[in-house]
Formats: C-alpha cells, structure tokens, sequence
C-alpha cells in the first residue's frame, strides 16, 4: 500500500473541447494513455493517488464527466484537489461531487482525508504571476501593483479554506500532515507565504504541488526540504506522467 501524487493532467475527452496550445510538445503527445499504462501496471486497488488540480478542460460538470470516469477507471483510491482550471468544480459544491462520486472518488476541499496515520489536507491554494516587466538580463524589474493585490486577495481565501481543513483533521485528533495545493507554494517574488507559513505552523511533513508545467516553469518555487517542511512539484509532465510516491 502506497501513496502517490501527480497534477496537471488536463484531460479533454469530450470531443468538442480542445487543449489549448500550450500543451503541446513531445511529453504531451498521448500523455493520457502513458499515465494510464504506467498505472495499469504499478498500482494496486491497495495504493492512494492524489491527483492535484487541473483534471478537466470541460466547463461544467456534463463536459468534465467523461474525463472524471477515466480517473474512476484508474487503479486504487483516488483523492482529487481543485485547479484553476477545474470550472466543473464549484468550490461551495464540493459535498455535492463527493455524494455524486461516492466510492468512486473523494474531493478535497474544506475537509480532509486519511492515509495511515496522516491528516491528507488542501485547497487549490493561489500565487501571484504577473504581469512582470523583465530587463535584458531576464530579471524581473516591476509587475503590475495592482494584480498584486488582487491575487493578495485570493490567497486570503484559499488560505481560509486550508485552514478549515487542518482545523477539521485537527479536532479529530490527527497530530501529522501531508499538504496538497495546485498552486506552487510561493510566486517567483517569494521565499515564504501564508501557505508555507501554516505548513510550518501545523507540523506538516510534506507539501505536494503542481501547476508549474513547461521545463522554464519547473523551478519557479521551493524544491526540497525548506524550514523542516519537505516541498515537492508533481505536475504531469515534470513526472513524465509516473506518479510520485509519496509514502510506501
């Protein structure tokens, strides 16, 4: 019995909707049947998967459905954290997808799940991207101020709801932590955040992170142990579509 993470996989079955060009290159060329395979052979109904965000281009929960039953179909227990591009997924709806999906697959958002003797707990989690003004040397020299402070925002929410889930798995008992967010923990700006913060303040072992694809991407936050935490990035493609085992 393993525990395993991998993020990004940004599936499309439903024939009318297509990824966008930024997936695209050699990694991407049958990445869903690669994942599948590599699933098929090296996990059992025994193993955990956590899959962490961007699961779906459809927009709404009738075009995500045929991807969502390619992750039912995938082996073992699958846990799934929100990404910024899972439209299908509203937030204050989550009990809703865990009744709809039950035994099938657990949503994680506002709650928590269990591995072991760990409290598995997360949010989409959000950093701030830009826009940045770069110089001739590739440093960043300005961004937009006023992006900023609305991305200020949005991390004050997503750290609400991360709250809410240690808080959940606190009060029942649970004394160890893995953390799961979509977002990388902090932007390029950044060697601490209110996630990495909280991470530290609640004992947790690991951080698991995705959203960072595209080899120039890989490398935009913590790698590694950090302060007593360890960071890890599992988007898709830096995996190679095989998913990080996290725990045997």
């Amino acid at each position: 019995m393993s525990l395993y993470a991998i993020g990004d996989l940004h599936l499309h079955f439903t024939s009318e909707l297509k990824a966008p060009g930024q997936l695209h290159g050699r990694v991407w060329k049958k990445h869903e049947q690669k994942f599948r395979e590599y699933c098929e052979k090296h996990l059992t109904e025994e193993d955990t998967l956590v899959l962490v965000g961007d699961h779906s281009w459809g927009k709404n929960l009738a075009q995500a459905e045929a991807d969502l039953q390619y992750i039912c179909d995938l082996p073992g227990r699958k846990i799934l954290t929100r990404g910024n591009h899972d439209m299908f997924w509203d937030a204050k709806k989550t009990a809703a997808l865990n009744e709809r999906y039950a035994g099938k697959l657990e949503f994680l958002q506002g709650n928590y799940y269990t591995y072991r003797d760990y409290a598995l707990v997360g949010t989409k989690g959000f950093t701030f991207e830009g826009p940045f003004w770069i110089d001739r040397r590739g440093r960043i020299v300005d961004w937009d101020a006023d992006a900023e402070e609305h991305a200020k925002k949005i991390v004050q929410r997503e750290r609400k709801r991360l709250l809410d889930s240690f808080e959940a798995a606190k009060a029942d008992g649970y004394q160890k932590f893995i953390m799961f967010l979509h977002y990388p923990p902090t932007s390029v700006l950044e060697k601490e955040s209110v996630f990495t913060r909280m991470a530290e303040a609640y004992g947790a072992s690991k951080v698991i992170y995705a959203h960072c694809h595209g080899e120039s991407r890989f490398h935009d936050s913590i790698e590694g142990m950090y302060n007593g935490v360890f960071y890890q990035l599992v988007s898709g493609d830096f995996l190679k579509w095989q998913p990080y085992k996290i725990l045997d």
